[in-house]
């Protein structure tokens, strides 16, 4: 609740900053480009010092569907872009075969920097902890009141508890629609992440199928749902 009266009052004062009040799509447009500009300085947690840059979220203003991951890979944060490295690919190769247009939806990560253990001349992936975490949910609080999407699908387990705020099980709810605080439901399912780890090829096809089933949910709710929002201009 603290977090959620922070990020309002902060807000307040970046729309404050944008000059005189707009409408729609333009408004919307503002305010999100002004969170980005902010995120670049952002010192909230420490992975700013290591990483190349800040990659924030991307996508229509106007999406229905927001997807979000654990935090940017090493292709991501060299590229500033999300889900642009292998486990991208899968994501965007397991959306089109669930029926959903990426381009329609708004992709972002709970933590904007990367988290990587040098080794030799490669990075790997490292967890962000609790900390870091809790300290960038503020910037998806602030993407998603500003985008106000119809439906969330948290890609894994760090994405779930930074929606829900509380330590909720994937495997157990994977699937499943869970009402987030802030009033809309999340979608749990996997990291795409996780099928590049299988080396078992049986099992790595049987996920593969169960995370494109566990996508094909969007297309289905979009379809239950209405057609989508038409931009405004």
């Amino acid at each position: 609740m603290e977090a959620r009266s922070k990020a309002r009052k902060q807000m307040s004062r970046v729309a404050a900053k944008t000059g005189p009040a707009l409408s729609g799509e333009h408004a919307k447009a503002r305010s999100i480009a002004a969170l980005r500009k902010q995120a670049e300085g952002c010192e909230r947690c420490d992975l700013y010092k290591n990483a190349t840059q800040l990659v924030f979220g991307e996508g229509p203003l106007d999406a229905r569907i927001v997807l979000v991951g654990e935090q940017p890979g090493d292709r991501e944060d060299l590229a500033g872009h999300p889900f642009v490295g292998p486990a991208g690919r899968i994501l965007d190769e397991c959306l089109h075969e669930a029926g959903v247009d990426r381009s329609s939806c708004y992709l972002t990560n709970a933590v904007k920097h990367f988290k990587f253990e040098q080794r030799g001349k490669r990075r790997l992936h490292s967890r962000p902890n609790a900390g870091e975490i809790q300290r960038c949910s503020w910037w998806l609080g602030a993407e998603l009141e500003q985008l106000r999407p119809d439906l969330v699908v948290a890609l894994g387990a760090t994405a779930l508890v930074t929606l829900l705020g509380r330590s909720v099980g994937v495997t157990r709810n994977r699937g499943e629609l869970i009402d987030a605080p802030a009033g809309y439901p999340v979608l749990v399912t996997i990291h795409p992440s996780y099928l590049l780890r299988i080396r078992d090829g049986e099992d790595a096809a049987a996920q593969r199928a169960r995370f494109v089933e566990d996508l094909a949910k969007v297309a289905a709710y979009e379809a239950d749902h209405g057609a989508p929002r038409r931009r405004r201009l």
